[in-house]
């Protein structure tokens, strides 16, 4: 019934565009057509309004338009559009980009991500195993990936770069509204329902406006999970909205008020173990990674004699389950083993800037930033009430054998500036720095543990097991401070070219192990968890050129860089219990090139490609920090060597009330490794999860017809229904330990601006 119905709608919407009767009395806009060249691009990523193409940095930028055309609406479309960039998906919500390769895996367990994703003002992105929302890109006014790190802006976690998610502003000139509908059917019964919907309402004329946003996600899993015996378990419903309110009493000043909320639920993993058959896995209960983020913004613009003040507020409060099958640290023993973790998030972000007006001989930006963080992790790990009474076990209150409630404290208080010299208008200089301390602190508030893993491991085991309680316990505080900072010269040859060379630097926090100082309870001789990780450093080395030609119809963005990381912050993972740790570890070096070329060489068609090439690889490890972590000298990072997209998007009068809109993409990822290949504490053994994704290709269509303010379209994800692992689990604790591409997707698009 399901590909019936979607057929069904397939055939009305085709009917719809052909129909006459639908055919709106005024023509539509032609000056909204496709463009025949190159339009100037501005972006914020120096905190000011500025064209892409004068400013140092490797960018990408989406408008809204763009992200709706190619039918991006989250993390996994962005990543395949945007050079350099990987998308380590393990299931929805369970998210971590790699940009430049730099990345010891796609996991990064208890480590800060490399890149940093904002919402507006507000950084969202944690630590690699966590639940992580992939928020929904509608009614956003740009997207902008700075690649290359960004710590002089935009602080702790821009490692190799930052995602930055702009959401469009109230307008108090007049009523908007728009709705766009998603119907999709993935492989062969799975159907994939998006909805959104905005509209904008001046209250006061030029002075009021207010904005209320909202949407909902129902796509249905094509993953079967034999140990639950639920089909399509991975599931996913999503919902959420936001409302803005901006005021604008005079030409000097505005004040918008923001407050949004999501709700992501996948109802499974869609991670598979490809041992059991296509798309199938196996854990005793869902694996859930669920989020619900809730926002709060204040900000104030007032615009002096020459400069703009900003003060960003930013209250936010993030609720998340992490529940997942641990069985597969013991193989195939059947011993019942899982965690059960629930987190609360609570941080306030405060920004104040003052950035001059551009184009003077000098142009600045002076700011301070602070972000205070509560976070609150209770780890329940459960057995089974059938596994005990099966093996007699006994003096449990529940099936949770170990309890720990723990919260962390931290603090970033930072102060920045960027200044920039035009010797002429050909030639700038641009210096930034950033200087701030971060300290955190963890507290455990109590629990219990007890010798269950040691029992179960002991088939004659029979009776009571031991109960230790957990002592309220407060850890060392973490310090550190110091400097990240830029250099930039650029040289614009001709009026339409620019080059640039960059130095930059970037870092992440110190990271404190939960569990520093415990003794595993299976094999007492094993790694004793030591205390955290410091910082990591990052230098990275660019020249780049930006340019267009032939009156606009090609564009170019390229860039060369050379990346010197030490003391890298890894995760590694206790072999006899799974704990997992954070410590420092020698160096690597990543070097590369990133390009996008478009062209439009007729009217109405566009054509164009982008790509990188990465050589990645750890140059210098000692043999304590091999042993440790189980990386090799020389090894491959888990970024693949190359990556490209190619696009094309062709115009054309359909009828004289009517646009037709064809355009098609190309990605093509090459193969990586998924992990260091050695146990760690057994330098010369090759761990049992060490695998490589597989190269793949994926390919995306569109066609769609404009109507005046009716826009029908269909579209194809995955073409050719390549299924190929796009990313492997480093962990030995799951059973399923690869993600494979999303089967072919077939649907219909329908929007209307009101």
């Amino acid at each position: 019934m399901k590909p019936l119905l979607l057929a069904s709608v397939c055939a009305a919407t085709l009917a719809t565009i052909a129909s006459p009767a639908l055919a709106q009395t005024a023509a539509p806009d032609r000056t909204a057509a496709e463009p025949t060249s190159v339009g100037e691009v501005i972006v914020t990523a120096t905190r000011r309004e500025e064209r892409l193409q004068d400013v140092p940095i490797s960018i990408t930028a989406y408008s809204q338009e763009e992200l709706t055309s190619k039918g991006i609406v989250g993390y996994e479309g962005l990543a395949q559009q945007t050079p350099g960039v990987v998308l380590n998906r393990a299931s929805a919500n369970f998210n971590n980009f790699t940009a430049r390769g730099i990345a010891t895996n796609g996991y990064g367990a208890n480590l800060q991500s490399t890149v940093a994703v904002y919402i507006d003002e507000l950084p969202i992105s944690t630590i690699g195993n966590t639940t992580v929302l992939d928020p929904n890109l509608f009614d956003v006014e740009r997207v902008e990936f700075l690649r290359g790190p960004q710590g002089t802006l935009f602080g702790s976690g821009s490692l190799s770069g930052a995602l930055r998610i702009l959401t469009k502003k109230p307008d108090a000139s007049g009523f908007e509204a728009s709705v766009l509908g998603d119907l999709a059917m993935t492989g062969s019964d799975s159907l994939r329902q998006r909805y959104n919907g905005m509209i904008n309402i001046p209250l006061v004329e030029d002075k009021l406006a207010l904005r209320l946003v909202g949407f909902y996600r129902d796509e249905e899993g094509y993953l079967d999970n034999l140990g639950t015996r639920i089909k399509n378990s991975n599931t996913l419903k999503a919902w959420g909205g936001r409302a803005s309110l901006l005021w604008e009493p005079t030409d000097q000043l505005s004040v918008k008020l923001l407050v949004s909320r999501e709700q992501s639920e996948p109802e499974d993993a869609s991670l598979v173990n490809p041992r059991l058959g296509r798309d199938i896995r196996v854990s005793d209960r869902p694996d859930l990674f669920q989020g619900k983020l809730t926002s709060y913004n204040a900000t104030i613009d007032y615009q002096l004699n020459g400069a703009k003040f900003t003060s960003s507020s930013t209250y936010s409060e993030f609720d998340q389950l992490f529940f997942v099958d641990l069985a597969g640290t013991f193989g195939t023993s059947g011993i019942a083993f899982g965690l059960d973790a629930l987190a609360y998030m609570d941080t306030f972000v405060e920004e104040v800037r003052l950035a001059s007006d551009a184009g003077g001989k000098w142009d600045w930006v002076v700011g301070g930033f602070y972000l205070d963080r509560r976070l609150d992790v209770d780890y329940n790990y459960r057995s089974r009430p059938d596994y005990l009474a099966l093996r007699g076990f006994t003096g449990l209150a529940d099936e949770y054998y170990q309890r720990q409630q723990n919260h962390t404290n931290s603090q970033e208080l930072a102060g920045f500036g960027e200044l920039t010299y035009r010797f002429s208008d050909e030639l700038w200089l641009t210096a930034g720095m950033r200087y701030g301390g971060f300290e955190a602190q963890s507290f455990v508030e109590g629990g219990y543990t007890s010798n269950y893993l040691a029992a179960a491991l002991t088939p004659a085991y029979r009776g009571p097991l031991t109960i230790t309680q957990v002592a309220p316990a407060t850890g060392v505080k973490a310090k550190e401070t110091g400097p990240s900072w830029k250099l930039s010269l650029s040289y614009r040859p001709v009026s339409t070219v620019t080059t640039y060379a960059t130095v930059s630097t970037g870092f992440r926090t110190p990271v404190i192990n939960a569990f520093a100082g415990r003794v595993s309870v299976v094999n007492p001789a094993d790694i004793i968890i030591p205390f955290g990780a410091d910082s990591d450093d990052l230098t990275n080395y660019e020249i780049g050129l930006k340019g267009r030609w032939l009156d606009g119809r090609l564009a170019a963005n390229l860039a060369a860089y050379w990346i010197d990381w030490k003391n890298i912050q890894v995760q590694a993972n206790r072999v006899s219990d799974s704990v997992q740790f954070a410590t420092n570890i020698g160096k690597a070096v990543s070097k590369g090139l990133e390009f996008e070329v478009m062209a439009f060489p007729t009217e109405g068609l566009t054509v164009g490609i982008n790509g990188s090439l990465i050589d990645a690889k750890v140059t210098k490890l000692s043999a304590a920090e091999a042993a440790i972590s189980g990386a090799v000298e020389g090894v491959r990072l888990a970024a693949p060597k190359y990556q490209a997209a190619a696009y094309f998007n062709y115009g054309w009068d359909l009828t004289p009330e009517a646009r037709a809109n064809l355009s098609a993409t190309v990605q093509r990822v090459g193969k990586y490794p998924g992990s260091f290949p050695n146990v760690p504490g057994r330098p010369t053994a090759i761990s049992p999860t060490y695998a490589w994704t597989e190269a793949y290709t994926n390919v995306n269509a569109t066609f769609a017809v404009a109507i005046d303010r009716l826009t029908l379209g269909a579209y194809v994800e995955n073409l050719f229904e390549s299924r190929k692992i796009n990313y492997v689990h480093p962990e030995a604790f799951v059973a399923n330990r690869f993600a494979v591409q999303r089967p072919r997707t077939i649907g219909v698009r329908v929007g209307y601006d009101f």
